[in-house]
């Protein structure tokens, strides 16, 4: 058993813990406002005993929680993927099922209307093309994007969800030519790095101006293993690192993420989960700083369910994003719940 009970191979999703999340309750915030959430996976973990199934009922049930959730955008982790295929090409069967569970949602609710799936961006161009390709046909024009997440880090015993990435990856010309090669071919490019990987995500957002880059999850400050109890000190860092990020035209920002396991706060293993005022108390520093250097227009609130749905429910998240974006004008709000995400994704009117 790993640190909190839990046993190794433990991922978010395994535990959905509706009756946990149910303890805490809020009435609903603006329930009209039109959002799009611009973050979430769909997944089955777990054994055939006991699965853990986090699919569109599953997706509909949150969305559906209160808030007036009209689109999302499915981004790849790793799900339904056909190990049969050859390497380059087996996580386009992800894109052809979660674009085959788009296709049949019920009218009237939240619809997936984009998908950002997985392509080794190191590939040769012509292999390369050949899986965009095949995503693109598999995705029955739902693909927006590409994520290839950078997320490494040496210490992978202390993270609950340690990342995938390679050493050195934002840095490796072949990965520099497939990001560049992304924006040739109007794409985007997703990803999700640790707060000590700022510096060298900014080398690469500054050396590939052409291709829309989309910073997930803050760059996940973290608050485990080596940094438990240093909020405020990578806070600070981390406030220079997103300034000078913000500089780079082509980097949109996804506000959300920072209930995951490993930014350390700690709601997940309580005894009741966060209300929406404890969120804003805890992380609206995190949020107020990207708003202010990066501006509405460039940033996107995301539930990043159902990983983030260990520390915290949809409704009571989105209450968080409601009460933060209240400091705002209506137009920055409506870019942060909508806008912006429609913008960045080329999604159609919902």
């Amino acid at each position: 058993m790993n640190a909190g009970g839990r046993y190794p191979g433990w991922r978010p999703g395994i535990e959905l813990r509706d009756e946990w999340l149910a303890l805490t309750r809020e009435e609903i915030i603006d329930p009209d406002r039109q959002i799009v959430d611009p973050h979430h996976h769909l997944w089955v973990h777990g054994t055939k005993d006991n699965p853990a199934v986090y699919e569109t009922e599953r997706l509909l049930r949150d969305t559906s929680a209160g808030h007036n959730v009209v689109q999302t955008v499915y981004i790849e982790c790793r799900s339904y993927w056909d190990v049969t295929a050859p390497d380059h090409l087996q996580s386009v069967a992800e894109t052809a099922n979660v674009a085959r569970m788009a296709s049949e949602m019920p009218q009237g609710g939240a619809q997936i209307a984009g998908v950002v799936a997985h392509v080794d961006l190191t590939l040769p161009t012509e292999k390369l093309d050949e899986a965009l390709d095949a995503h693109e046909r598999a995705g029955q024009g739902l693909l927006k994007g590409i994520r290839h997440s950078g997320a490494r880090d040496d210490d992978r015993a202390s993270l609950m969800i340690p990342g995938r990435g390679a050493k050195g990856q934002y840095s490796d010309p072949a990965f520099r030519r497939g990001l560049s090669h992304l924006g040739k071919r109007g794409l985007t490019y997703d990803t999700w790095h640790y707060h000590h990987q700022n510096r060298d995500f900014l080398d690469m957002v500054r050396a590939v101006p052409e291709t829309t880059i989309i910073l997930d999850h803050f760059g996940t400050p973290l608050g485990v293993g080596r940094f438990t109890g240093k909020h405020d000190e990578i806070f600070d860092l981390w406030q220079e690192d997103m300034a000078d990020l913000a500089d780079c035209p082509n980097l949109r920002a996804k506000l959300g993420g920072l209930a995951m396991p490993d930014n350390g706060f700690g709601f997940m293993d309580r005894s009741k989960p966060p209300g929406s005022d404890e969120l804003l108390d805890q992380q609206g520093r995190w949020y107020r700083h990207m708003i202010a250097h990066f501006g509405p227009e460039r940033c996107m609130f995301e539930s990043n369910f159902p990983v983030d749905r260990v520390s915290v429910s949809y409704a009571i998240l989105w209450n968080f994003f409601k009460k933060l974006a209240a400091e705002l004008d209506a137009e920055s709000q409506d870019l942060l719940f909508a806008g912006s995400a429609r913008a960045t994704y080329g999604l159609p009117p919902a």
